[in-house]
C-alpha cells in the first residue's frame, strides 16, 4: 500500500521519526524546514471540511495564511495535524491546533 503522507517539499525526510514534522525547525523562521501532508491522490478525494486557508491563533489573535496543499490537507483530514504555526512576530511556533480557529467560519481548526 502506497503511504498517504508525503512531504511538501517532495524530497526525503531528514528524520526518521515517525511522528512530528519530516525536518527540524529552521532557527530563523521558526517553521519545520519541511512538512507532511497527504499525497496528491488523497486530496483529490472528497474533502470532510470545507477548504480553508487562514486561522486565527486565540492567544495573540494574529492571523496566519497557509499554503494550498497543507490547506487540503486540513480539508480532507482535519485531525492529520496535532499542532499548527503561527506567524504572529511574539508567537513565531507550532501549538496545539486547539488553540487556533478558522478565520471562514470562526470553527476550532482540527474540529
Amino acid at each position: 500500500m502506497k503511504d498517504k503522507r508525503i512531504t511538501l517539499s517532495g524530497k526525503p525526510p531528514e528524520t526518521s521519526e515517525p511522528i512530528g514534522a519530516p525536518a527540524p525547525i529552521d532557527p530563523k523562521t521558526g517553521m519545520h524546514k519541511d512538512y507532511w501532508i497527504l499525497s496528491d491522490e488523497e486530496r483529490a478525494q472528497k474533502w470532510v471540511r470545507p477548504y480553508r486557508d487562514k486561522y486565527v491563533h486565540k492567544k495573540c489573535g494574529v492571523e496566519t495564511l497557509m499554503g494550498r496543499k497543507l490547506s487540503e490537507t486540513y480539508a480532507r483530514d482535519p485531525k492529520f495535524y496535532g499542532s499548527t504555526f503561527c506567524a504572529g512576530s511574539k508567537c513565531r511556533a507550532h501549538f496545539p491546533v486547539n488553540e487556533f480557529y478558522w478565520s471562514l467560519d470562526g470553527t476550532e481548526v482540527g474540529s
